[in-house]
């Protein structure tokens, strides 16, 4: 079977977040993404080519970060992997690896949502 259509990239992924200027300074202050566009409750960002949009939840809705997506990986423009270990952890962010990749970085942002560091290989 042809597929009748060829899809060329991620436009964006949604977190929903509890709060939307929190979550709002993390990215784009914290990681440097930058505003595309935003009304009262969502924000799309841009990073590269890719977007996140952050939706905030309605008033009582739980927040299920990590459940719904296992994580998001994020390309790093330059940067070596202790300083931006030890960068995570002075921001009192905990940082964790994985089985087998002693240079893999993971943590989470404020509402829970996994997210992943990748370093450019030099």
């Amino acid at each position: 079977m042809t597929s009748p259509f060829k899809v060329t990239g991620i436009d964006h992924v949604v977190f929903h977040v509890k709060d939307l200027a929190r979550a709002k300074k993390f990215y784009v202050d914290f990681l440097g993404m930058e505003v595309d566009h935003e009304r009262s409750w969502q924000c799309f960002l841009k990073c590269g080519n890719q977007g996140l949009a952050l939706f905030e939840a309605k008033d009582g809705a739980e927040i299920h970060g990590g459940s719904e997506v296992n994580h998001m990986a994020l390309q790093l423009m330059s940067g070596d992997y202790q300083r931006v270990k030890s960068t995570l952890e002075n921001a009192g962010i905990e940082v964790h690896g994985r089985d087998g990749d002693p240079h893999c970085i993971y943590f989470h942002d404020p509402d829970g949502h996994q997210l992943q560091l990748l370093i450019p290989k030099n």
